[in-house]
């Protein structure tokens, strides 16, 4: 039996990878019909059916403009996924190559600039950098991204630097280097594709973690700006309505909750089907 074959078998049997899979599934789903079909128009005001519960109308019911809490919900995915994403190829894009470079001078001044730095960026979190960004630049989507992929920068550096370690004494490495290879060249051959399990799965958490920030920002007003809804400022419009239409915070927290749920039962899943050795100890 192929080994392709059995990591499918080991992934279908995998209940949280199923269960988070499917749930991330529905969501990236409704982002992407979002761009050619909303149930109502997201930017359409109707004042005298604002705050409208749940009904065939509208099935998720209606915020304080009349707007369509599903539409919103389902354009704020865009955001949400969008600035996640972005930020987490921003933060591997950059923490992978200084977690590999740090790993391959070990001990010297590179190394220890690139974790010192890393102490730093960590002092602040992503919501004080959003903060400092915003306060020059504005509040947006963009800065949003910046912010949270600069908070991802040491995440993945760090990850790559631990993991890399322990490989440059490996026996194959070694061999590497005594063949001539330089160390850029056995980072990219040798290091990369052994340590690339973990940063998937670290990419999934992030990307989960990416998703809560974001609703974060929004919520203080610090990310998204109208008319792109956002799930965070959906909370935020809510929270001097709860008492009267309690759905425009439960719906935008479900669909805040089931996404990052859904992304952490995958990471969880994808940890148990990349290492074993987690897997016979749960079992």
């Amino acid at each position: 039996m192929s080994a392709g074959v059995m990591m499918l078998r080991g992934a279908l049997g995998n209940r949280s990878l199923v269960i988070g899979l499917v749930l991330s599934l529905v969501f990236v789903g409704a982002a992407l019909v979002s761009f050619a079909w909303v149930p109502q128009d997201v930017g359409a005001m109707d004042i005298p059916n604002r705050m409208q519960p749940p009904s065939g109308a509208h099935l998720l019911g209606t915020d304080h403009f009349g707007r369509d809490i599903l539409s919103m919900i389902m354009v704020g995915a865009r955001t949400s996924i969008a600035v996640a994403v972005v930020a987490v190829v921003i933060g591997m894009g950059l923490g992978v190559p200084l977690g590999l470079a740090a790993a391959a001078r070990r001990g010297s001044l590179i190394d220890e600039v690139i974790m010192r730095g890393n102490d730093l960026v960590f002092a602040f979190p992503s919501l004080l950098i959003a903060i400092m960004i915003t306060a020059v630049f504005g509040p947006s989507a963009v800065n949003a991204i910046i912010a949270i992929g600069i908070f991802n920068i040491p995440v993945f550096a760090r990850l790559t630097r631990g993991a890399a370690l322990s490989l440059w004494t490996r026996d194959y490495v070694l061999a590497a280097r005594v063949a001539g290879k330089g160390a850029v060249r056995i980072s990219a051959e040798h290091i990369l594709p052994n340590v690339t399990n973990l940063l998937i799965v670290q990419g999934t958490i992030q990307f989960s973690l990416g998703i809560l920030a974001e609703a974060a920002l929004s919520y203080v007003g610090l990310g998204a700006q109208p008319p792109i809804p956002s799930w965070g400022r959906m909370l935020a419009d809510s929270q001097t309505m709860i008492s009267l239409a309690p759905h425009m915070a439960i719906f935008p927290g479900m669909a805040i909750l089931l996404t990052v749920l859904g992304l952490n039962l995958m990471g969880d899943g994808l940890r148990d089907l990349f290492d074993p050795r987690i897997r016979r100890a749960r079992q």
